[in-house]
Parts: structure tokens; C-alpha cells; sequence
């Protein structure tokens, strides 16, 4: 199953960072968070990923020509012009990397990777949140339920789409989030099954916005509710708090390693 991550906004509440680079590109741990979430991602076995770039999207593409320069030692002959690699560390991933726009929504830069897709149902996040989701049982909990999409939900204060969930786990309503507001939010970690282009227009569609609200109005968008770690990286708090995790030896992704 191919994973989608959509990595091409402006980021514009870390702009601390992102003036120089895309906000999946901020570093945690001197690793791109887009590295953290593809790495979880294939501890689980999914491999095959297809990042919608937009906003400084060379910068995403040339750190991914040059991954083994960045996980390698390497030695440079200048006098006769060689590179020599050593310990050579390479992932199994397979990276498609694609221009959506630089202006373009979200609902939009899904609706351009639709050739890549080629009918299959595919995995979507966002390029800015690490979590502890068992993606094997979202997977399975999809799989089992036949409808066009799963929404991983989580019961967190954050500036998110706010769900309102039946007892069946299906998605009712779906609209922006409040202050006053203590639902169940939008984590990513969805499951999509390729019907949901039908939901999709041009480059001016908000994912979040009317095809959320016509998948749970017409019973197509069913909830995983996730109780565990989630947390996306918005700010310079957030990103620190994600820094402090990871540097404590205990950030609640890191799971390839176990």
C-alpha cells in the first residue's frame, strides 16, 4: 500500500524555520520530521511513498538525491575528481517526489497524485506530525468497515477538525475547530480508497473543508480513535517538545529500532 504525505505548504506558524525550508524538512534530531514519519511508517512494512511537494520542493528533492551523502561517511578525492562512499546506508523505501503546486490546497495536491495511486486504496498524512498509531489495526479497521475513507482521531486541544462520531464509529459531521471545543480532532493517519477523487476538484480544494463534509454527510468517513501519542509540530514550542523527546531517548515514534 503506498503512503501519501502531503509536504508542500508554507508553513507559515514555524516561519522561524520554514523561510528556509519546507516544514517537513525542519529537523528533529538533525533529521527531516518527514524522515521521522516515513521511517514509522516502514517500520510497519509501507515502503512505497509519494510526497506532494509545493513550497521550496527542490529542497525536499535534492535532500533525497543526496540521502546516502547525508547517512554516510564519505570521502572526496579532489586531485582526481572521485567520491568514495563508505558504510553506505540505504533505506527500502521507494520515493516519488511530485511538483503539486506552490499555491495549491490540500484537497487539491491529493487530487494531483492521482495517476501515481493508479486505483489503489493508499495511506495520507500530513508532513508535520509523528504519532504511535497502529497502523496495522487502522489498516484492518478499514479494510473491515467498506467505506471511502479512515480519519485517525484524537482527543487533543489543537487547531484542528473537529468530528462529531456516532457509536459506529462513523463520522457525522466535520468542521473547524473552536475554543470552546474538547471533541475529537482530525490526526491524520487516514486510509483512503481511491473513490475519495470523486471528492476532489481543482488546486482551490480544501481536503478539510467541503469533501470531509460530504464523505461524513453521505456515511463515508468512518473514525480510528487513537488514545496514545500524537503530536503535530505547528510551532517553535511543539517542535521543541518534539527535540526534548527525541533527545531523551524516548520519543514514543522512534519504533524501528525495538
Amino acid at each position: 500500500m503506498k503512503v501519501v504525505i502531503l509536504a508542500g505548504g508554507f508553513g507559515t506558524r514555524i516561519s522561524e524555520e520554514s523561510h528556509l525550508k519546507p516544514k517537513p524538512m525542519v529537523e528533529i534530531g538533525e533529521k527531516p520530521i518527514l524522515w521521522h514519519i516515513m521511517k514509522y511508517y516502514s517500520a510497519y512494512g509501507f515502503h512505497d511513498f509519494i510526497i506532494c511537494c509545493g513550497y521550496k520542493q527542490h529542497v525536499i528533492k535534492e535532500w533525497f538525491a543526496d540521502y546516502y551523502l547525508h547517512n554516510s561517511d564519505v570521502t572526496f578525492d579532489l586531485a582526481s575528481n572521485k567520491m568514495e562512499v563508505h558504510n553506505n546506508y540505504s533505506e527500502p523505501w521507494r520515493v516519488t517526489l511530485v511538483d503539486t503546486g506552490l499555491n495549491t490546497m490540500t484537497g487539491g495536491r491529493i487530487k494531483r497524485i492521482e495517476p501515481y495511486v493508479k486505483g489503489e486504496t493508499f495511506m495520507m498524512t500530513y508532513g508535520d506530525g509523528v504519532c504511535n498509531v497502529d497502523l496495522d489495526a487502522l489498516v484492518k479497521f478499514h479494510k473491515s468497515h467498506g467505506k471511502t475513507a479512515t480519519i485517525t482521531t484524537v482527543n487533543i486541544g489543537q487547531v484542528k477538525g473537529v468530528l462529531d462520531i456516532d457509536q459506529d464509529n462513523n463520522i457525522t459531521s466535520f468542521r473547524e475547530k473552536d475554543d470552546s471545543d474538547g471533541s475529537l480532532i482530525n490526526g491524520g493517519f487516514m486510509v483512503l480508497n481511491p473513490e475519495i477523487f470523486q471528492y476532489l476538484d481543482g488546486d482551490e480544494t480544501v481536503f478539510e473543508k467541503e469533501p470531509m463534509q460530504r464523505l461524513a454527510a453521505e456515511g463515508q468517513l468512518k473514525s480510528f480513535y487513537h488514545d496514545g501519542f500524537w503530536q503535530c509540530m505547528d510551532t517553535q514550542r511543539e517542535m521543541k517538545k518534539l527535540e526534548e523527546l527525541w533527545q531523551s531517548g524516548k520519543a514514543p515514534w522512534k519504533i524501528w529500532d525495538k
